[in-house]
């Protein structure tokens, strides 16, 4: 019976459709393809090119927290078609960098009067427009509600009362609508408010729509990265990566509550970021989390770290404690159970690393890895100039699958202290370029001038539903030179909002065969006669 309600429909938006799209059954959409304009300017790297943003300490010298920088996101506010930027700050104004074409942007300022930290966009209120939050050291999250037109407004999140510094968001209930997640930065809030903080942990809020219930999972909280996904069972999951001695802790959303669930057998001590991919394109997800560890064992490099290591050290040892002072690769076996392949993969250790994130940057169908790094502060570098442990940025490409390689001469080996990071097209030539929040120094765009294979780009349009942007839906890209596999997030690597547009790369000449799309509350959309280089725009009916 539902088939044949739908029949009429389907039928009216095959002949309605710019292009020849086949829509399958279940839960139609309207797909619309505008083509992209892939450059002809290759020079086999990427070129930088510094923003119009600095964030800044709340003194100097740099020391404890100011020294853990702040973060970024990357959407289209306006929807235009172009990405914008929004740059947090800790002294200073927050800032949207708006995409005016041609990697030209305009800078609109965002006050703020305390030290923001992560940053998010996302449709907070349910309205088809891109919100703006920011995390903070030692208050709530702050609110810019999206008025249209360019405007924002500074609203309270009704409920969300928590000191969050790293956040998520997804849709936890399958309702609709997005809900919170937080973690607070305890052993930061410690030093600044001079007590332990009376609002803290890491706490869930359920998207009530005209306001938030809060839940607190869990009471202590060194909370630098969440990372979220979704488990074979269906149920979500989210992992939550602590900084120091505390535990990452791993959590289920079961019977309507987030469950605790065993810990990993290994995990890593003082967690910076997490970030996860189908690296070898099988249909299962693998997740990274990046630690502090020399990426060069040469004498030069040990001696900048070795005081620091030396207090790593000396601090006790706990017998059975599942954290090392690595990164950790998780790989999950047919039993479902993951195991640390980090070393074989030559990815145990990347530097003094902050985000670090997946993308396919040279559209060959794998996705690579690029990694943030750098340090500055008076209490564990005072032995250095400026304080500063100065270390490059890390690339690496993914070989088909089989391991990754370092890839210096991809000109992505920059040392301007990075810290939030995230990775999108800013251009809309079909490749993903990268953007950094420095600490001290102008943020950066690095424009990809690899020209490796074609692409295809895709926005999801929810209308009416909550979750306008299609957060946490699978999409998979069918070719004959395999599938490809892509989640919609909101968050990933350290302090960093994703764009919910999604990349994939492929092979020159792949013939491309189906686009399916798996929604968050389980329908399902598929789209066939798909053409390379497009960016396509589907609305779910």
């Amino acid at each position: 019976m539902r088939f044949r309600r739908l029949l009429p429909l389907m039928l009216a938006l095959l002949l309605a459709a710019p292009q020849a799209f086949t829509l399958r059954i279940h839960a139609p959409v309207t797909v619309e393809a505008i083509a992209l304009n892939p450059r002809s300017d290759c020079n086999g790297a990427f070129t930088a090119h510094e923003l119009d943003h600095r964030t800044t300490p709340t003194k100097q010298p740099v020391g404890f927290y100011d020294s853990n920088g702040a973060g970024l996101a990357v959407n289209d506010l306006d929807d235009d078609g172009l990405l914008d930027i929004v740059m947090a700050n800790l002294v200073g104004d927050n800032a949207i960098l708006w995409n005016r074409g041609g990697l030209q942007f305009e800078r609109q300022p965002l006050p703020s009067a305390t030290p923001a930290r992560g940053v998010a966009i996302v449709d907070v209120d349910s309205d088809g427009l891109l919100d703006i939050v920011f995390t903070q050291q030692a208050s709530a999250p702050l609110h810019w509600r999206n008025q249209g037109g360019g405007a924002f407004q500074r609203e309270v999140l009704k409920g969300v009362i928590y000191i969050g510094y790293a956040m998520n968001w997804l849709d936890a209930d399958r309702d609709g609508d997005l809900d919170l997640i937080t973690g607070s930065y305890d052993v930061g809030n410690e030093k600044i408010l001079g007590q332990s903080a009376p609002k803290s942990g890491v706490i869930y809020y359920e998207n009530l729509g005209d306001r938030f219930r809060a839940t607190r999972i869990a009471d202590r909280s060194n909370t630098l990265a969440i990372w979220t996904g979704v488990k074979r069972q269906g149920q979500y999951e989210i992992i939550i990566g602590n900084d120091f001695a505390v535990e990452d802790k791993y959590f289920s959303f079961r019977d309507g509550a987030w469950q605790e669930t065993e810990p990993f057998a290994v995990m890593p001590h003082s967690t910076m970021s997490y970030d996860a991919a189908d690296l070898n394109n099988d249909g299962a997800t693998e997740i990274f989390a990046v630690d502090m560890k020399p990426y060069a064992q040469d004498e030069a490099m040990m001696a900048q770290w070795q005081p620091v290591m030396e207090m790593m050290m000396a601090m006790p040892h706990v017998e059975g404690d599942p954290q090392i002072m690595e990164n950790v690769l998780y790989e999950y076996d047919e039993a479902g159970l993951p195991h640390n392949i980090a070393p074989a993969a030559k990815l145990d250790g990347t530097g003094w690393s902050w985000s670090a994130q997946f993308g396919d940057l040279d559209n060959d169908g794998f996705q690579d890895l690029y990694v943030v790094n750098g340090m500055i502060s008076l209490e564990l570098f005072s032995h250095l100039p400026n304080n500063e442990l100065v270390e490059e940025n890390q690339a690496y490409r993914n070989r088909d699958g089989g391991g990754f390689a370092p890839m210096p001469s991809w000109s992505l080996n920059d040392t301007a202290s990075g810290r939030g990071m995230t990775m999108a097209d800013l251009d809309n030539d079909g490749d993903l370029d990268i953007v950094v929040n420095n600490l001290l120094s102008a943020a950066k765009l690095f424009e990809n001038r690899l020209c490796g294979g074609d692409s295809i780009m895709v926005d999801l349009r929810q209308p009416g539903v909550g979750n306008s942007q299609g957060v946490g839906a699978r999409l998979t890209l069918y070719t004959d030179a395999g599938a490809y596999h892509r989640d919609v997030t909101a968050v990933s690597g350290y302090l960093s909002g994703d764009s919910s547009r999604v990349h994939f790369g492929f092979p020159k000449g792949a013939a491309l065969q189906r686009l399916t799309i798996s929604w968050n509350d389980g329908e399902y959309s598929e789209a066939e006669d798909l053409k390379p280089n497009t960016l396509l725009s589907a609305t779910r009916d």
